[in-house]
């Protein structure tokens, strides 16, 4: 029986690379000489920190193309609150979303049963596996939730016949 997997995965050697990218250039900026301006990177965690929100949001017009150069998307950032640290400084989190949460798993397989096509949908961990009879209905799977969900970052893969 035909089958695809729909996942949402982070190149994380490609986001360290745009993080040391986003980084090179914050330092060699004028503007930002003699700041704190830098862009920490660990696990699923990227921290900006910055002087002022103005800064926060320079560096985030640093860092979001460097990501988009090395094929991330960034919808997988989940952007965090601004956050004032002693003195004048901010900081802000960024979480790097890897893998479906469960409520948009729930989310795109009730998306898939409400369609009407011949095809199931199962929850895999922090995946969803779509299986159909043809090969035919599940690329009309695939375009439905592409088409439906434009907010979270998926790849479907693993496309077995």
């Amino acid at each position: 029986m035909p089958s695809f997997d729909i996942t949402s995965e982070v190149d994380m050697v490609a986001l360290r690379n745009a993080v040391e990218g986003a980084n090179r250039k914050i330092t060699g900026r004028y503007d930002f000489k003699g700041s704190d301006a830098r862009v920490e990177q660990t696990e699923k965690l990227l921290t900006l920190h910055g002087d002022s929100d103005f800064q926060l949001e320079q560096m985030l017009a640093i860092l979001l193309p460097e990501m988009t150069a090395k094929k991330i998307d960034v919808r997988c950032l989940k952007h965090g609150d601004v956050q004032k640290v002693g003195g004048n400084k901010v900081k802000q989190e960024l979480t790097v979303r890897v893998g479906i949460e469960q409520e948009q798993s729930k989310k795109i397989v009730k998306l898939i049963k409400d369609s009407k096509l011949k095809v199931q949908a199962s929850i895999q961990g922090e995946a969803v596996r779509v299986s159909g009879a043809k090969r035919d209905l599940l690329q009309d799977c695939i375009a439905l939730v592409r088409k439906e969900i434009a907010d979270y970052p998926l790849q479907y893969g693993n496309f077995r016949d």
